[in-house]
């Protein structure tokens, strides 16, 4: 949980049985007190850029280094709760948006809305709205893979990268489709059962409290061989139903900040955050360009030593698409959900990264 003047505030509501439902009544506990010679606020606006209309939650003072966080599936910017206050307090401009397909964010039909290009071009957008010529781009998950490709689509936009649970990766020689099914053969991998369009949306959208409650409190490597066998046995079980019940709520979450997920993807589904596995070929088609393309920016890689992720996404080959200086940091027994499971070491680790930076 965090610590200092909002941690603070977060214990004392909690205490007293106030419900912390969303960033915005969060943030509006610390909204007009005084730090030093600022005030800390944010506010949830609505923010059209690139043909859609984004939910964005903001913090900090405008005219100071852009940070913009990038959630990833299925997660909302509320997935980044436990950054923004602290960030805003250190000094930088906060930008997190539900990214669209998420939450109160457009949800276009057309699955190839959803490819590299329209995805890095949304947060251009964000930037353009708040006068940024550059930010520092910070993803999770999928949000990882916009902010990896974004300094090789937009290179002047980008001031540095860090990324959380999936690596930076070498261009395939072939469509990625391809070489998941050279892999995994007859047997389920969920990435390519994601790949027909309404299967995998009917499994996750008929029990949203399911579906939540599994993905984030059941995705972690548990050492238990049969549940990892289950998970890419061949078979007619969908990607949800292979994912075990957890018997509680991991201590990271609690039944409100569930609630909040819940209620969320029960209002709009899971298709928009399923569309973007359904570019991942469309994506490479798309960017011939970069196949030699590096990333010559500082970069950041935080990782978890429990992640399930990291058994098919190695970390090791980021040096082949990474030239600039690179950092990498594994938070030992974290599973996928860093940000939100283990907040302390990874806004120790974005600070340190972005001390580092020459921004201002």
């Amino acid at each position: 949980m965090e610590r200092g003047l909002h941690g603070d505030i977060y214990q004392a509501t909690k205490a007293i049985g106030m419900p912390i439902r969303n960033q915005r009544e969060y943030f509006s506990a610390a909204e007009g007190l005084c730090l030093g010679d600022k005030v800390l606020e944010s506010t949830e606006r609505l923010v059209e850029t690139n043909g859609v209309r984004l939910r964005v939650t903001e913090a900090g003072r405008r005219g100071a280094p852009v940070v913009i966080l990038a959630h990833g599936f299925p997660e909302l910017a509320y997935s980044w709760r436990h950054q923004i206050p602290m960030l805003a307090e250190a000094g930088y401009h906060v930008v997190a948006p539900d990214q669209r397909g998420y939450g109160g964010s457009s949800r276009p039909d057309a699955i190839e809305a959803y490819d590299v290009h329209q995805l890095t071009a949304d947060l251009v957008g964000l930037l353009d709205d708040v006068g940024a010529e550059r930010a520092v781009w910070i993803g999770h998950d999928w949000g990882a893979a916009v902010v990896w490709n974004a300094p090789l689509l937009h290179p002047d936009r980008v001031a540095a990268v860090a990324a959380l649970s999936v690596p930076a990766v070498p261009r395939s020689r072939v469509a990625p489709t391809q070489a998941w099914r050279k892999t995994f053969g007859e047997n389920f991998f969920y990435i390519l059962y994601f790949q027909e369009p309404g299967v995998a949306d009917a499994e996750l959208n008929s029990d949203p409290a399911r579906t939540m409650r599994r993905m984030l409190g059941g995705l972690r490597t548990s050492g238990d061989k049969a549940a990892g066998l289950r998970m890419v046995a061949p078979g007619p079980e969908g990607f949800i139903d292979r994912l075990p019940e957890p018997d509680r709520l991991p201590d990271w979450l609690s039944q409100e900040e569930l609630d909040h997920y819940i209620d969320e993807f029960a209002r709009t589904g899971f298709t928009g955050g399923l569309n973007w596995y359904r570019n991942f070929d469309r994506n490479w088609e798309t960017t011939p360009e970069l196949a030699d393309a590096k990333i010559t920016v500082p970069a950041l890689f935080i990782g978890g030593t429990a992640d399930p992720v990291l058994a098919f996404t190695r970390a090791d080959r980021a040096s082949q698409l990474i030239t600039g200086p690179y950092r990498q940091v594994m938070i030992d027994g974290a599973g996928h959900w860093l940000q939100q499971e283990r907040p302390a070491e990874v806004n120790a680790a974005l600070l340190e990264f972005l001390n580092g930076l020459e921004l201002r």
